[in-house]
């Protein structure tokens, strides 16, 4: 049965030739070229990524601070209109409902981006509780069009369509502002990314989409502007050891189980998981997620193929990517604490046969400090 439900771009995706997938029942592209030759000119030049399906849920009114810091891990009392953050939304187990971000608009104003698998689930549990808080919950749905420009040259490009101070000191990473691109007014302008690099993440109506494309395709054909579609972005965040929700992030995981402990606020006043969050990070977890980097990049492993770590069973890989700009295949599973050791030998055997060698690394394998997405 074909795919229906087409972003506003797809007319130009298939211009492109672009190979389509079926993301959420929308036709999304995988990829237009190689992933490898998109994966590799995000890293050096401009990578371009439609995201279409990633919908915002608002969140508003006087007790829209107060509905979210209950919910969420991070202190969104101390987010400044204009400014972003990383966070989850917790069960009171500690579990993860959600890996999300959530963007100040103004005082009693807020949008989440949440995983798009996840949009309904997390505007549910946030519109249950929404009245004892006098706040509002809505989905935002398809009324925003959204571009994502990643990449060293991204920057270049973009200053070439606004007059919108682009300098890391107007607008630092995790901050937003809104002003006219490419002679769209009103458009959001965000220093945010799945791709570990400098990049911008632009919204804007969705009628004005075709529009901003060709505009961004024009001003990057001399910086190396390249579309890319899925495999790219699901390659170029494992090297930066970003984990997926659904493969590597559910409701049995907790943050510090997932390496982004550094998320959860415990100083801030109750919420729903502190009192959980609080014995973990009293007791310690009993596992942890790590990065295996194969030697090479010829072995892909699959979820759920087993990981062993000095001879010792350690856990199951729960995703797998080739990162191309380190020239090594890389897998993300939890691995048992006791042996969750950075630089120690590791095994996958494959259930699709044979084995791969690694090492356990606790951080990216590109740049793993974060100096790019900051610069």
């Amino acid at each position: 049965m074909p795919l229906i439900r087409h972003s506003p771009y797809h007319h130009r995706f298939a211009a492109l030739g672009a190979e389509f997938v079926d993301r959420l029942g929308m036709a999304s592209p995988l990829k237009f070229t190689t992933t490898e030759r998109e994966h590799l000119a995000t890293r050096s030049g401009v990578g371009i990524y439609d995201v279409y399906y990633q919908c915002a849920v608002e969140v508003a009114g006087q007790g829209a601070t107060a509905l979210l810091q209950h919910h969420l891990v991070a202190d969104i009392a101390a987010l400044a209109v204009g400014k972003v953050v990383y966070s989850s939304l917790c069960a009171a187990s500690g579990g993860m409902v959600d890996d999300l971000t959530c963007f100040r608009l103004a005082p009693d104003r807020l949008w989440l981006f949440p995983t798009p698998s996840r949009i309904a689930i997390v505007h549910d549990v946030l519109a249950k509780d929404s009245p004892a808080f006098n706040a509002s919950v809505g989905s935002l749905g398809y009324k925003s069009a959204y571009l994502s420009i990643q990449g060293p040259r991204s920057r270049e490009l973009l200053g070439r369509l606004t007059s919108v101070d682009l300098s890391t000191a107007a607008l630092p990473f995790y901050s937003f502002t809104t002003g006219t691109v490419a002679e769209i007014a009103g458009t959001i302008v965000s220093r945010t990314g799945f791709s570990g690099e400098l990049g911008y993440e632009l919204f804007y109506p969705s009628e004005c989409a075709e529009h901003l494309w060709d505009s961004v395709m024009r001003a990057g054909a001399d910086l190396g502007v390249t579309p890319c579609g899925l495999g790219a972005l699901r390659s170029v965040r494992i090297e930066k050891k970003y984990p997926i929700y659904g493969l590597d992030l559910d409701e049995t995981t907790t943050p510090y189980e997932a390496g982004i402990g550094w998320t959860v606020k415990l100083g801030k006043p109750a919420f729903a998981a502190k009192a959980a969050l609080e014995r973990q990070k009293r007791e310690g977890v009993t596992r942890k997620l790590m990065l295996v980097e194969l030697t090479g990049i010829e072995h892909l492993p699959a979820r759920g193929d087993r990981i062993v770590v000095d001879g010792r069973e350690g856990g199951s890989v729960s995703s797998a990517d080739r990162g191309y700009a380190v020239g090594k295949s890389l897998a993300l599973g939890y691995v048992s604490a006791a042996l969750a050791k950075d630089g120690a030998s590791a095994t996958i055997e494959m259930a699709a046969g044979g084995t791969a060698k690694g090492i356990l690394r606790e951080r990216a394998a590109y740049d793993p400090t974060g100096k790019l997405t900051k610069s």
